[in-house]
């Protein structure tokens, strides 16, 4: 085979891979689950991320143009989760800390996936818990809205239970996407402060 035809293989094999390791999701019961193919650009970027209308913590509709203009940490849970969710917003917090005046140009958003018990005062009222981000931004919406933007992010969530003590599966990767809305890269929930700030601030360089 051609140098050049072995070069452009061995390129898309990278792509491909990129994607597969995005794909494989854990969830919050420690499960590994796929969620399929992640269609991929020319680029060879994952196709993440997308239009979406939810609403807010503050109660005000928002929209995908929220992500303009800012790099954003996206990050999918729910209120009654009792140890990812609190753990990784305190981690991204951490992280936050170790980015220094970097971290004025990161937002935090925190999409909810239980939008049955997650209304806009149960999301201020759980985001203003100490240890959680200055100013991460909380949005919910109906089950349509939810079902919409986690299809656009290759969320994986799901009800488990009935009744009140019922809870919810969710993927828990966080998303670092570009000031243009745009996916740069993925970031596992449970990576170190030090080790994600390093990965943020390099995809901060690169543009």
């Amino acid at each position: 085979m051609p140098r050049r035809s072995v070069l452009l293989f061995g390129g898309a094999c990278l792509a491909v891979a990129a994607a597969l390791a995005i794909v494989t999701i854990v969830v919050v019961t420690g499960q590994t689950r796929s969620e399929g193919a992640l269609t991929v650009s020319e680029t060879g970027q994952p196709l993440v991320g997308g239009p979406f209308q939810l609403v807010n913590q503050d109660g005000r509709s928002v929209d995908q143009t929220l992500l303009d203009g800012k790099w954003t940490l996206v990050f999918f849970g729910f209120t009654y989760c009792p140890d990812y969710c609190p753990t990784t917003l305190a981690a991204i917090a951490a992280t936050k800390q170790r980015m220094g005046a970097q971290a004025r140009d990161l937002q935090v958003v925190f999409v909810s996936v239980d939008p049955e018990r997650d209304t806009p005062a149960a999301m201020k009222d759980y985001l203003s818990s100490d240890g959680f981000p200055d100013g991460v931004i909380g949005l919910t919406g109906s089950p349509q809205q939810i079902k919409a933007v986690a299809g656009a992010y290759r969320a994986f969530y799901e009800k488990v239970g009935q009744g009140d003590g019922y809870t919810m599966n969710h993927s828990l990767m966080v998303y670092l996407m570009g000031p243009d809305g745009k996916y740069r890269t993925a970031i596992a929930h449970d990576l170190a402060p030090d080790a994600a700030a390093g990965v943020i601030s390099r995809a901060m360089a690169r543009g």
